[in-house]
C-alpha cells in the first residue's frame, strides 16, 4: 500500500514597504533614507519634492520614520 502524501503548506511572508505614499500629491513616490551615524532620516517625495528631516532613534524602521513624517504632515509642521 503507498503512503499518503502531506499537503505544503506554503507561508507567505510579507515584506514592509520601501516607497510609501505621499500625504501631499498622494503618489507612491516617498524615500527614506536613513543615516545611522547621525541618527537623522532623510524623507523625500520624487514627485512634489516635499521634504524633511525626522531623527531616527535606535533601530528604527523606514515605516516608523514615515509616520512620524506623516504625522508632521497633517500637524501643519510641514
Amino acid at each position: 500500500m503507498g503512503r499518503r502524501k502531506r499537503k505544503v503548506i506554503k507561508i507567505v511572508k510579507r515584506n514592509l514597504p520601501k516607497i510609501f505614499l505621499c500625504p501631499k500629491c498622494g503618489k507612491q513616490s516617498v524615500s527614506v533614507k536613513i543615516d545611522r551615524k547621525k541618527q537623522i532620516a532623510h524623507i523625500t517625495c520624487g514627485d512634489c519634492k516635499i521634504f524633511t528631516d525626522v531623527p531616527a532613534y535606535g533601530h528604527e524602521q523606514p515605516v516608523d520614520l514615515y509616520c512620524k513624517f506623516a504625522d508632521k504632515f497633517y500637524g501643519g509642521q510641514i
